[in-house]
């Protein structure tokens, strides 16, 4: 027994979606007629829903074994569309393995097949190699920004992954580039392909890219120049390697930019942090590798700042990609030295920006962010933490802004004025009759 349309259209109005965009419906409708599906599709297009509702269609309610798998090239990704599934409340359980935490805690998940497991190429092989996955029921295979996978260098997870898989039955591979050829392990035939890029990376008036001339060479003092001009404007800057990240945002620190870095080298608490900081504006500038080009979801960015020109034109339109989404405008900056070389598909619709003069430091965030030791594991959601910071810190509506509510985990946005007086308030209080440690997020 599957799911039927009217399922469909309760999971869409649990995610607020009034109707599927065209490409979604294509999707849809080619996987009915089709074993074997390439989708290529922008980033922010809503790729995740047209292989979701594919997927959920394909599966037996009676099944009690794992029987979708999805595959993508970071644990966010994973962790964003586990977020969406849930949002959905299908009722099959999913389970999203990756590295970065511990993997006793995906082994208990895993004892009970989930339906569906959303999985990172490296740690999804080595529970196949332990024989926590139990493949022998997956019909259904998610190659999700597929492109990216291979760039990472999951070549040789992928292929053992995949030659695990004796029953597959449906296939499909998304990506926001087009030019990656699909290795013999994937074992596509006759695959359809729904393409669904623009001809145009985006529309010029949605998306102004501009390029600075820096009298500097190491660009710093331009780049801080640049993040003076933003103001309080959501802006992720992006840099080539995990050193420079950490170089550039120290530097913006000791300038008093309030800033947060992110890059794969770090611990999964602390990449947790930094983007939660972001998102809720607790800071309103990322320094950031390539890691954060795709599968993050962040709204309403303003500004995308190359300080490092990227290696390869694919890695500059996904870089972009994250602004001027849903028809939101966005700006793109492109920093470089007298003896740096622009490549042509920069400079092709680029305008040269001069940074105006008598610029002053942005202002500070309104927002802090306050770390709470528990999160969905512990039984506690949103609506707890906002009756807990009402009664026991006496903060109104007004002063909690965002919320995240992670497994062991929970984040809130706390206008900056209060917070202080928020951890002297709540130290001793418990969340559900549980004592929980509580404090500014670091």
């Amino acid at each position: 027994m599957n799911i039927n349309e009217s399922n469909s259209q309760q999971y869409l109005e649990r995610l607020k979606i009034k109707q599927l965009n065209e490409m979604q419906l294509a999707a849809l409708k080619a996987t009915e007629n089709n074993n074997e599906i390439v989708l290529l599709s922008a980033t922010g297009s809503g790729k995740t829903l047209a292989f979701l509702l594919p997927v959920l269609n394909s599966l037996d309610v009676a099944n009690k074994n794992t029987q979708a798998l999805i595959l993508v090239p970071s644990r966010e990704l994973a962790l964003q569309i586990e977020t969406v599934l849930k949002q959905m409340q299908t009722g099959f359980k999913v389970t999203a393995c990756y590295g970065g935490h511990k993997r006793e805690i995906e082994e208990n998940n895993l004892v009970q097949a989930p339906a569906i497991i959303i999985g990172t190429a490296g740690r999804t092989a080595d529970h196949i190699r332990r024989n926590n996955i139990i493949t022998k029921d997956i019909k259904f295979l998610v190659l999700d920004e597929f492109d990216k996978s291979l760039e990472l260098g999951f070549l040789e997870e992928m292929a053992f992954i995949l030659q695990a898989l004796p029953n597959v039955q449906k296939r499909m591979l998304t990506s926001a580039t087009n030019a990656v050829e699909i290795p013999a392990f994937v074992a596509m035939k006759t695959p359809e392909t729904l393409n669904f890029l623009p001809d145009e990376p985006v529309a010029n008036e949605k998306l102004r890219i501009n390029t600075v001339l820096s009298d500097d060479k190491d660009k710093l003092q331009t780049l801080l120049q640049m993040v003076c001009y933003f103001g309080n404007t959501s802006t992720i800057i992006f840099c080539n390697h995990r050193d420079a990240v950490e170089r550039t945002s120290n530097f913006l620190a000791e300038q008093g930019i309030i800033n947060v870095f992110y890059h794969g080298g770090m611990e999964q608490h602390d990449r947790e942090v930094a983007l939660t900081k972001f998102r809720n504006t607790t800071s309103d500038i990322l320094v950031t590798t390539d890691l954060a080009s795709r599968g993050l979801d962040i709204a309403d960015i303003r500004n995308i700042v190359h300080y490092h020109i990227p290696h390869e034109e694919a890695a500059f339109t996904h870089r972009n990609g994250r602004t001027a989404r849903m028809n939101a405008t966005g700006n793109v900056y492109v920093i470089y030295a007298e003896d740096e070389k622009l490549p042509e598909y920069i400079t092709t619709d680029a305008t040269v920006f001069t940074i105006p003069e008598k610029l002053s430091l942005p202002e500070k965030p309104k927002w802090s962010t306050l770390f709470i030791a528990a999160g969905k594991k512990d039984k506690i959601n949103k609506i707890d933490i906002v009756g807990f910071l009402s009664n026991k810190a006496h903060l109104k509506k007004d002063d909690i802004g965002l919320i995240e509510v992670k497994d062991f985990t929970a984040f809130a946005a706390i206008r900056k004025s209060k917070i202080g007086n928020v951890v002297e308030l709540v130290k001793n209080e418990k969340i559900k009759n549980k004592k929980v440690k509580i404090a500014v997020a670091k």
